[in-house]
């Protein structure tokens, strides 16, 4: 059983009798407490697809839940479904836009490395890799002479997501993108 400080987002844990699957956690230090962090925790469930907001302190043992990873691939967008594939014997999983909404701004059809977060034999949410490959479909022109380094200009990608780029960097390019952080890390 893990401590509340061990537990990262897209874990589940068991807690007053279901599943939850934590979305965003929030650390913060009250002053004038000894050395006690309280994370604050958005959870939904996975059967009902409830919104929880619990707070535990850093000390406080959760328990996990049954959580299995499978290796996808992102097939289609069908409404407001996004359908991925497993890898191995092709089975669709389907998941609400709403469900996934952070995932969606780095998820295109050459997004490799994708992982299906099932729980009881459903899918309940998508883990992204460290870093993804997106292609530029605005940005201002590139300086001639502008440095890799120097000032910064935003640049739309072809999923929607706004990023700063460096001046050099232009239209159609192919960026390499990381997805904890959402900022660039370079060309591609």
């Amino acid at each position: 059983m893990p401590k509340a400080s061990d537990i990262k987002k897209n874990a589940a844990i068991e807690y007053n009798n279901s599943v939850y699957i934590v979305r965003d956690i929030e650390r913060s230090v009250p002053q004038g407490r000894a050395g006690g962090s309280l994370y604050r925790m958005r959870m939904y469930d996975v059967v009902t697809g409830n919104k929880v907001d619990e707070t535990f302190k850093d000390s406080d043992m959760l328990t996990l839940g049954d959580l299995s990873r499978q290796q996808v691939m992102f097939s289609y967008v069908d409404g407001d479904e996004y359908v991925f594939m497993d890898n191995e014997d092709y089975t669709p999983y389907h998941l609400n836009k709403d469900t996934i909404s952070d995932e969606v701004q780095f998820i295109n059809e050459e997004t490799e490395g994708l992982v299906m977060l099932m729980v009881d034999g459903s899918p309940v949410g998508v883990d992204l890799p460290a870093t993804v490959d997106l292609v530029i479909t605005e940005t201002d022109p590139s300086i001639k002479g502008g440095s890799a380094t120097a000032r910064t200009k935003p640049a739309i990608l072809s999923t929607g997501l706004t990023v700063q780029v460096p001046e050099h960097v232009s239209t159609g390019d192919k960026i390499k993108i990381n997805t904890a952080e959402k900022k660039f890390v370079s060309r591609a």
